[in-house]
């Protein structure tokens, strides 16, 4: 079954934008935490951020802050990540998660802690 599904990426210049979107076909997202991570070939899959079910508290990668803004549409159940000032090392495949229950955007966001997953969409960044 599908759990959850990325949609947005795509090759954008660097310098550019690009606005990720994810939903929940089978369950309503606005009930979790959702986190965004990315991985890059070659490289360990990273939490790049998070937003707590009330959407009032977020967290950010270091590398990605004051760029990346995560936020979240209740009325129509999609959480987005806005990619701004993109610089080729943000290549990667993007996904998509739910935090386990309870443990909201706390703690490290280790991929254990996570049961739903997307499959991911592809965001490249080149000139």
């Amino acid at each position: 079954q599908v759990q959850l599904v990325e949609s947005g990426g795509g090759l954008v210049q660097p310098g550019g934008s690009l606005r990720l979107s994810c939903t929940a076909p089978r369950f309503t997202l606005d009930y979790y935490a959702i986190v965004w991570f990315r991985q890059a070939p070659g490289k360990e899959r990273e939490g790049v951020s998070c937003i707590s079910r009330s959407g009032y508290i977020s967290y950010y990668l270091d590398s990605v802050k004051g760029r990346f803004a995560i936020s979240r549409d209740n009325a129509n159940d999609t959480v987005y990540l806005q990619m701004n000032s993109l610089k080729p090392e943000d290549t990667a495949v993007y996904y998509c998660a739910r935090r386990r229950q309870s443990l909201g955007c706390s703690g490290s966001l280790a991929q254990n802690t996570m049961d739903y997953w997307g499959k991911g969409t592809q965001v490249t960044v080149s000139s």
